[in-house]
């Protein structure tokens, strides 16, 4: 799901990143940063884990951008400091996305852009039992298995229209909603769950933009006057 369904979709939706300043929100052990130096972004990567930020470090080098911090709490970046930042799997671990889209908002330049994948809304209202109310934001558990362990793993569930109004609320303009199919690679290498991927939802994707500042027309719109004002 990682390496032929959810990176590839990310990368896709980045487009050519070459030369430009790149966020990793919740950078876990590194891969998606890895795979956009390479594509030519100057990467950034942040993470609440320590643990993941080492071994990001272990992948991607001494030398590597790399800054333990939680995304509740205030980035240290300055203003405008990037023209991307991707947040892969990660805003469905925020009950309240609202201080966190406040921050990547303020970090990234006008015109720059949030790429972010989720859960889909729609898994977690489908397989629970009974359903729970599909217009509220609810909490929910999966089980993953880890060395012999189960580990629980809490998410939080937003209807659609929650999701894209935190966006537009923190001032950003939704420019894409995405649902890919994975990358034809893993039809022969995962089989059945290439079936799976191709045919259930999963993931969710948005590349939403700050507006560019505004000039002319956009600040009589805004409020200045003009000969429309009042009208």
């Amino acid at each position: 799901m990682n390496a032929y369904y959810e990176r590839p979709a990310m990368l896709a939706l980045a487009g050519d990143v070459a030369g430009r300043q790149v966020l990793d929100a919740g950078c876990g052990s590194g891969p998606l940063t890895a795979a956009l130096r390479d594509l030519g972004a100057a990467v950034t990567g942040l993470d609440a884990s320590a643990g993941m930020v080492a071994l990001a470090r272990q992948r991607l080098g001494d030398d590597a951008a790399l800054h333990v911090a939680d995304l509740s709490d205030p980035l240290p970046f300055p203003d405008g400091a990037f023209d991307d930042v991707v947040a892969s799997l990660v805003l469905h671990y925020l009950e309240d996305w609202g201080p966190t889209l406040a921050e990547l908002r303020r970090v990234l330049r006008p015109g720059g852009r949030l790429i972010a994948s989720v859960e889909h809304p729609f898994v977690a209202y489908a397989f629970r039992d009974p359903r729970p109310d599909y217009f509220a934001t609810t909490s929910y558990t999966f089980d993953w298995p880890l060395d012999g362990r189960s580990v629980p793993m809490m998410f939080w569930r937003k209807p659609l229209h929650a999701m894209t109004d935190a966006f537009t609320a923190a001032g950003f303009r939704l420019t894409s909603i995405s649902e890919p199919q994975p990358d034809p690679a893993a039809r022969e290498l995962f089989p059945d769950d290439f079936h799976d991927l191709s045919t259930k939802t999963c993931f969710l994707f948005f590349v939403v933009e700050v507006p560019p500042s505004a000039t002319g027309s956009d600040e009589m719109l805004a409020g200045g006057s003009g000969p429309c004002e009042g009208a």
